[in-house]
């Protein structure tokens, strides 16, 4: 086996993994530990620190059970014996160990909403491969710092205590990157169906496969940059067409081309900024122009199950592209709604809540917006 045929090999090898977890009883088993999940966040009032604290030890308990539950569904029996098992196993374990670690703070806070850490369909993976497979997007410009003088002088409009693009039925529903670096592409494509919708259109399921196979200067599946697609779809005017006509392969492929008669939505213009220390600007930006692609440090999302982020994540070190539909600012916390690319199983029903203020995460180092 050549060095790129046994990569390939263990891609697919890690594609089924976290196929396999997504769908194993033992999943079923987590999630009656955590306990029902809101379905929608006005429902969601967060975990009380101290039932968290009871569910995260149910789970540590628990996770010998879980991890031998996917081994037998692997492999219909327990091969103990196999450096697979050996080593997928200690990968599990340590993330019980760093999910134990990521919560302590939380712990000794004694705070209601922080986030809190557990087993997900990732939790077989170490952060290196989480790293690798999921986190691929990049800046490659250098974005302007928000005009904030300019625009205050413009007199924005007082912005309501929350606010969520999904109340106006301008959101479609979180999607599965599945084991393609391609969040860079979700994230331009859920801003450009918002951003039509909004108009007083229907909502449209856009094609993410025609941003991966065709943006220029970007990689693909091997991560990309959302400022460069989206700077591609304004110089060249390519119309996106629905996913039903370019459906998502998880994979690069060639570019396909359509008859300029063909339905498809094409992008006018864009702005992008730095609102680092401006984040109420940027709240004016949501809501004003609609859903904001933003680049995060997710490292630690590997392991979120709820709550609102508010540490174990750096700025200025990116990696991950997604998209805020909202804020609430009703609570103790504030804090941005996260739209995320790795399936509604991940998270709150596929989303994130991270703090606003004090740029957690570099939520605010590289943010931009979309009108057709």
């Amino acid at each position: 086996m050549t060095a790129r045929e046994g990569v390939v090999a263990d891609q697919l090898t890690l594609m089924l993994l976290s196929l396999l977890i997504r769908v194993l009883p033992a999943l079923a088993v987590a999630s009656a530990l955590l306990g029902e999940r809101a379905q929608h966040e006005h429902e969601n009032p967060l975990y009380n620190n101290t039932e968290r604290k009871h569910d995260v030890q149910k789970i540590k308990e628990h996770a010998e059970d879980l991890f031998m539950r996917l081994m037998n569904e692997q492999h219909g029996s327990s091969p103990a014996g196999s450096s697979d098992y050996l080593e997928r196993k200690r990968r599990f374990l340590e993330s019980v160990r760093r999910q134990k670690h990521l919560n302590a703070r939380a712990r000794s806070s004694g705070a209601n909403d922080t986030a809190f850490y557990g087993i997900n369909q990732f939790s077989d993976l170490s952060p290196q491969e989480f790293r690798a497979i999921f986190l691929r997007s990049f800046t490659s410009d250098n974005i302007p710092v928000f005009p904030v003088n300019v625009y205050n002088n413009a007199k924005p409009a007082p912005l309501p205590k929350r606010f969520d693009w999904r109340d106006m039925n301008a959101v479609t529903p979180v999607k599965d990157q599945q084991s393609c670096g391609s969040c860079w592409a979700f994230s331009v494509v859920e801003a450009i169906e918002s951003a039509y919708a909004i108009q007083s259109h229907s909502l449209e399921e856009l094609s993410v496969q025609q941003v991966i196979d065709c943006s220029e200067k970007n990689l693909g599946c091997n991560g990309g940059s959302p400022t460069t697609a989206l700077r591609w779809l304004n110089q060249t005017k390519v119309k996106l067409v629905r996913n039903s006509e370019y459906n998502y392969k998880a994979m690069t492929g060639m570019c396909h081309y359509f008859a300029p008669t063909d339905f498809g939505v094409s992008v006018k213009g864009f702005e992008a900024y730095n609102f680092r220390g401006y984040e109420e600007e940027m709240m004016s930006k949501l809501v004003e122009l609609g859903p904001l692609v933003v680049l995060v440090d997710a490292i630690s999302w590997q392991d979120y199950l709820g709550g609102i982020i508010q540490h174990h994540c750096s700025s200025g070190e990116s990696n991950h592209a997604v998209l805020i539909t909202g804020f609430d600012k009703s609570g103790d916390v504030p804090y941005w709604i996260v739209r995320n690319s790795w399936s509604a199983s991940w998270g709150i029903n596929g989303y994130a809540y991270v703090k606003i203020g004090g740029n957690v995460c570099g939520i605010a180092d590289a943010v931009a917006a979309t009108y057709l």
